[in-house]
């Protein structure tokens, strides 16, 4: 039986994984002014930040359409026997309720609510492809990753406010408050919603390092197969690389992957965010 492993844009992926594991993606929409533009294929988080420094106005998201899962499963149906199909936690989109409306047209669509975003999702889409490689079937995925997901640890810091204040889900009391404490927020991911965590103070690239150390460094309880650094962008090559050196010296990861988060991420963060992403052991 042959199961194909796929994504929604919100999975963070970097293009070289996307292709090493030969991973479909159905892109979010990226609204610019009366525009509707596929994110990661007609635009890019550089684009929207640019965008939005000339107009003040932040871009908006929507979901992938019912419309666009059913041609997009109808396709890849006619390859494979089964789809296993990564979204977006359902609390944040509507993409998870779209595909199950569009998948019920189809024998052998799983659809999985990762209860996450960014490369949180991505953690789970390259599990499944491991799990796809090894013969499980897509019933099988479904339910190994529906459990394992509880185990994700996904934050990240934010450098400013303003985006996630601009779409609505910040209010500006509290985007004065940061801004006028210099705060750098940690968010974190808990049961599919957002949440404020640790607060730190100062300089934004400082603060990363500090959120890190403090995530990873003396705790026994961390899955150290695979991490991920995913940002928004604007970071300098140098101030990355310190970033994954700092990762390594506090656990000895087997992979750890820097990718840069799509269009619809960034719409929300703004630049210069950054997470780690990882899976406790309990």
């Amino acid at each position: 039986m042959s199961v194909l492993i796929s994504s929604d844009s919100t999975c963070d992926l970097s293009p070289e994984l996307i292709e090493e594991y030969k991973i479909p993606i159905t892109p979010l929409y990226i609204i610019v002014g009366e525009k509707d533009l596929k994110d990661g294929i007609e635009i890019f988080s550089e684009e929207i930040f640019k965008k939005t420094e000339e107009t003040g106005k932040i871009c908006s998201t929507a979901a992938v359409s019912v419309e666009d899962y059913r041609n997009f499963f109808e396709e890849k149906l006619k390859e494979y026997d089964e789809i296993v199909h990564f979204h977006i936690s359902s609390d944040m989109s509507s993409c998870y309720q779209n595909a199950l409306i569009a998948a019920e047209e189809f024998e052998g669509v799983y659809s999985i609510d990762s209860q996450n975003l960014s490369t949180g999702i991505g953690q789970l889409v390259l599990d499944a492809c491991e799990l796809a490689k090894e013969g499980k079937t897509g019933a099988e995925i479904k339910e190994i990753l529906d459990e394992k997901k509880s185990l994700l640890d996904v934050s990240f810091v934010l450098d400013t406010l303003s985006y996630l204040r601009r779409g609505g889900r910040c209010s500006s009391v509290a985007e004065l408050g940061a801004n006028l404490l210099n705060l750098k927020p940690c968010i974190e991911v808990k049961n599919g919603t957002m949440g404020v965590g640790k607060k730190y103070r100062g300089n934004v690239e400082k603060c990363i390092l500090k959120y890190v150390t403090d995530r990873l460094k003396d705790r026994d309880d961390i899955d150290t197969h695979r991490i991920f650094i995913t940002h928004s962008g604007s970071y300098s090559e140098e101030a990355l690389q310190e970033v994954y050196n700092t990762v390594a010296s506090c656990q000895p990861f087997e992979h750890i992957y820097i990718t840069q988060a799509a269009g619809t991420i960034s719409c929300h963060c703004g630049p210069k965010c950054l997470g780690i992403l990882y899976y406790h052991t309990r």
